[in-house]
């Protein structure tokens, strides 16, 4: 019978390791062509609230799933999430229902995940500095993910919130006490003391600039939601750097970092069209020298969320978690 898990019976089920491993196939795979991704598409009556089916098949993983994401900024005035999901999975040979999951933590799992794989391949071998543009829900994912590719000793931060800033030392300090996390006084200070950076803002305009670029440096950026007029940098920095998509089809079509970019003239969308994948598997290369600046946009995929998804289910039949409902009855 499927499961139904909640975020708590998610809570604590699988190792970075082995998220940022699943995820990393998944982009091979996607780039092999055995699994395939749905165009992403939005539902929405105004431009307050969009909802987004993201699905996809996975033959590896021998699911199909979608997670039907509703994006929400107004909901922060609520006290609520800015976005919501629910992630549903069936076997991909007869359509059967496998499992139905909380998405809020798969979505942090796998976005960090993938920021992840991309600092595999195209940030320094000795990146030891950590910088973080925010650091809200994604923050400590993000720190445990690239800990688990690249060995960090320092994680610096910017956010404006003390309240966040606190909380984020101390869930960095019980889960890495090897890692020195310490609050910066600007978003410019952070990308410039890194060698490896994530955005994790829901910004509609930039907050890290390309003039802050240093040579050597890779970039995640990650935090915007999948709209075309937000962006977390500027066209400068996309300018300034190799850049690389987890999709070419949702980078052209949801990520304002890459769309405003080339509507600016900064970049080309020729200039966007190298995939992850594609380095994965070896068909484009990763990091070509040391100077080299390079940069990950990442949208999101329901390629991933398929991945991780038959990750955390097995990993809830073992542990004994979730409850078994027939759907048919």
């Amino acid at each position: 019978m499927p499961l139904v898990l909640t975020r708590t019976d998610l809570t604590g089920l699988v190792a970075p390791a082995d998220v940022v491993a699943v995820v990393e196939q998944a982009f091979a795979d996607l780039a092999d062509g055995t699994a395939a991704q749905a165009p992403l598409s939005v539902a929405a009556v105004d431009d307050d609230v969009h909802f987004l089916p993201m699905t996809a098949v996975s033959r590896r993983a021998g699911l199909g799933g979608s997670k039907l994401l509703a994006d929400i900024p107004r909901n922060r005035d609520r006290g609520l999430p800015a976005q919501r999901s629910v992630l549903v999975l069936s076997d991909a040979d007869d359509g059967a229902p496998v499992a139905i999951l909380d998405g809020g933590l798969p979505t942090r799992l796998r976005t960090a995940a993938a920021s992840a794989v991309a600092t595999r391949w195209l940030a320094p071998d000795d990146a030891r500095v950590l910088g973080l543009v925010g650091a809200g829900g994604l923050a400590l994912e993000h720190v445990s993910a690239i800990a688990a590719v690249r060995p960090l000793e320092q994680v610096l931060f910017w956010t404006r919130s003390d309240g966040t800033a606190a909380a984020f030392v101390e869930q960095v300090a019980a889960r890495h006490p090897e890692l020195k996390a310490a609050r910066v006084d600007t978003s410019a200070a952070a990308v410039g003391a890194a060698d490896v950076v994530a955005t994790l803002t829901p910004s509609r305009e930039p907050v890290v600039l390309g003039e802050w670029f240093h040579p050597g440096l890779h970039v995640n950026v990650v935090g915007a939601p999948p709209r075309p007029d937000h962006r977390e940098v500027d066209g400068e920095a996309m300018r300034r750097s190799r850049i690389v998509v987890d999709s070419v089809a949702t980078a052209l079509h949801e990520s304002g970092d890459a769309l405003l970019a080339i509507a600016e003239g900064a970049v080309t969308a020729d200039d966007c069209r190298l995939e992850l994948g594609d380095v994965v598997t070896g068909r484009a290369a990763g990091r070509r020298s040391a100077d080299e600046v390079t940069l990950f946009d990442s949208v999101g995929l329901g390629l991933l969320d398929v991945a991780i998804g038959r990750l955390l289910v097995d990993a809830a039949r073992a542990a004994g978690r979730g409850l078994a409902v027939d759907l048919s009855a």
